[in-house]
């Protein structure tokens, strides 16, 4: 994978959070001297449906404003989701970034690919250890900067700040720093 150039599909329920990882991740990109753009895309917007967020992240100008079809990264906050949601279009030699407790070699078997790295991470069991709750989704960014080293988690950090009070954005930093490093990664 190019890492001057990433496109990160996520995968979540309403209420998780996958729209605001994505913008995270992008402010956190834009904070490094990168371009980054987020976007979610909603379909029955109600806490629950199956949700979608993307993230560009590039050393250059980014023009497309179009969902990411082929993504280099798949990030999926909901284990529980269909795979035929976030398996699509994910391009060999991708990076599936998963919230499970299953092995490497059960989430290989159960996507039937073995040409993507897969990173997986129990988000959940961090999540309610260090929150107090499931918000799984900057666990999944701890995760994310260690699966692909396109973010410096300093920047992830400044920008969890921005986005939360203090008492919660110390919590969420906990959870994404423990995220990364627990990650798994094939």
């Amino acid at each position: 994978m190019d890492l001057k150039r990433v496109e990160i599909r996520w995968h979540g329920r309403g209420g998780q959070g996958a729209v605001t990882a994505s913008m995270i991740l992008a402010e956190a990109a834009i904070y490094q001297g990168k371009y980054a753009q987020a976007f979610p895309e909603f379909g029955a917007e109600r806490r629950g449906a199956p949700v979608r967020a993307y993230t560009r992240i590039s050393e250059k100008p980014i023009f497309s404003r179009a969902p990411i079809i082929e993504p280099d990264v798949v990030v999926v906050l909901d284990p529980s989701l269909d795979k035929s949601l976030y398996i699509g279009g994910l391009k060999s030699n991708g990076v599936l970034i998963i919230n499970t407790r299953k092995s490497v070699s059960d989430i290989v078997k159960d996507i039937g690919r073995s040409d993507i790295k897969i990173a997986r991470v129990d988000a959940t069991k961090i999540a309610l250890e260090v929150l107090k709750a499931p918000f799984v989704n900057m666990a999944m960014l701890g995760a994310v900067a260690k699966a692909v080293p396109i973010v410096d988690t300093t920047y992830i950090e400044e920008a969890i700040k921005e986005n939360f009070r203090p008492k919660v954005a110390e919590a969420n930093i906990q959870a994404m720093r423990r995220a990364f490093n627990e990650v798994e990664i094939s």
